[in-house]
């Protein structure tokens, strides 16, 4: 436990009291910061000035980050004729049809992402209660449901990120891995925030992005400054 306390004490000492950062200078500080024996992943959080409680006003999107996350995610495709085989050769690690369904519904989730085409959703649509409490019911508008699986494979494996505001108008969203090079973790956090800009719903008034931070697992948060949405 000592250990552990003084591990945490130095990584907050690298903030230096400063309240706000640049881009550039969160990243390279964050990575200085984390103190694991593993991996940690680098997170992005969003304050928005949204009411999430009205239709016209929630934020969602998804988008392909240049560098990946650094997760491999394991992807299952439901669908029907030819679109299992070309999924499987997309690079899905499981495709199939019924026989997937059947399998889920037993209570089988050994996979991160589930992709179905729209001939099949009736079926899937009966694994509601199973997919959509751990939030991997398939979505059109997360492009997890559609004719093209190829793509959506493709872009799932390459680093495709699904982002949602929460009940609190708070976005979070894994950006990279502190082993990433800082001009790569930059350029995933920029490409993330031009994303949630292009989501602003139109019914949004006010500030839109109220406060944003990153931080490591296991690190200390560092604030943005505002700066960094006007480049």
């Amino acid at each position: 436990m000592a250990k552990s306390g003084k591990n945490i004490a130095k990584a907050r000492a690298v903030k230096a009291d400063k309240a706000e950062f640049s881009l550039e200078e969160a990243v390279g500080l964050l990575k200085k910061a984390a103190y694991a024996k593993f991996n940690e992943s680098v997170d992005i959080s969003l304050r928005l000035g949204v009411n999430p409680k009205h239709s016209d006003q929630m934020v969602r999107g998804t988008v392909v980050l240049p560098f990946g996350t650094g997760r491999t995610k394991k992807i299952c495709v439901i669908a029907s004729g030819e679109k299992i085989k070309e999924a499987e050769d997309a690079g899905a690690d499981h495709a199939g049809g019924e026989e997937l369904i059947e399998k889920i519904a037993g209570g089988w989730i050994d996979f991160d992402v589930v992709i179905a085409t729209p001939d099949v959703m009736r079926g899937v649509g009966k694994l509601g209660r199973i997919l959509g409490t751990k939030g991997l019911m398939p979505n059109p508008k997360s492009g997890t449901v559609t004719v093209d699986v190829k793509k959506a494979v493709e872009e799932t494996k390459a680093g495709k990120v699904e982002f949602r505001v929460d009940k609190a108008g708070v976005l979070h969203s894994a950006v990279g891995k502190v082993s990433f090079p800082e001009d790569k973790l930059v350029e995933n956090v920029k490409t993330f925030l031009q994303a949630v800009l292009h989501a602003k719903p139109p019914a949004a008034k006010g500030k839109y992005i109220r406060s944003m931070h990153i931080s490591s697992t296991m690190g200390p948060s560092f604030k943005l400054a505002e700066e960094i949405l006007e480049k």
